[in-house]
């Protein structure tokens, strides 16, 4: 009769004849080493592949991602970039300034906003200056003409000046608050409370 009990604290052996043989004690031993080196390989593969996406996604964007960075928010606004415009839209079939707002604040953050620009810049931000635009923030924009400090666009801000919005000729893009046309544009920034 044969007894191997493998992963207790008792006696570890196989009788056969009047022989004991110790069969657990170097299965035992190498369990930890086994566990940690595939615990290894499997954080570097996974570390690799995030510093793969990271690099896709500074290439798309113009900026470069770090591991600091939101890459959630990275990665849904890429699934947004080349939606056409569409007023009043908020899917991927078509979008305006502030359906892509209100979509992506709702899958990276979680938070409600509300559908039109004015509401938002009035009822869900703190408004902030340009030189204090963190990753995430708002950024407002008046681009019909008027003289007047009611935003009509909004874009997200992502970093080094680069934002992204639903521009009613080019659909969702990437532009920099550099460019003359938003330079001269802009509003506020928004924090979103």
């Amino acid at each position: 009769m044969s007894e191997i009990a493998i992963f207790n604290k008792t006696k570890y052996s196989s009788r056969c004849g009047n022989r004991i043989f110790r069969v657990a004690t170097p299965i035992k031993r190498l369990v930890p080493v086994v566990l940690v080196a595939m615990l290894m390989l499997s954080c570097s593969s996974s570390r690799r592949a995030a510093a793969d996406e990271r690099a896709a996604l500074s290439s798309k964007f113009g900026v470069e991602i770090t591991k600091n960075d939101n890459i959630k928010l990275y990665r849904c606004v890429s699934s947004w970039l080349g939606t056409r415009y569409r007023t009043g839209g908020n899917t991927k079939a078509g979008v305006d300034c502030s359906g892509l707002a209100v979509a992506v604040y709702n899958e990276v953050y979680g938070k409600k906003i509300h559908r039109t620009v004015v509401d938002i810049y009035n009822e869900d931000v703190r408004h902030i200056r340009q030189g204090n635009l963190e990753e995430g923030d708002l950024v407002f924009f008046r681009t019909d003409g008027k003289n007047s400090k009611t935003p009509n666009h909004v874009g997200i801000y992502l970093k080094n000046g680069k934002f992204v919005h639903a521009s009613s000729s080019r659909g969702v893009v990437v532009n920099s608050l550099e460019q003359e046309y938003y330079r001269k544009e802009f509003i506020k920034g928004g924090r979103v409370k």
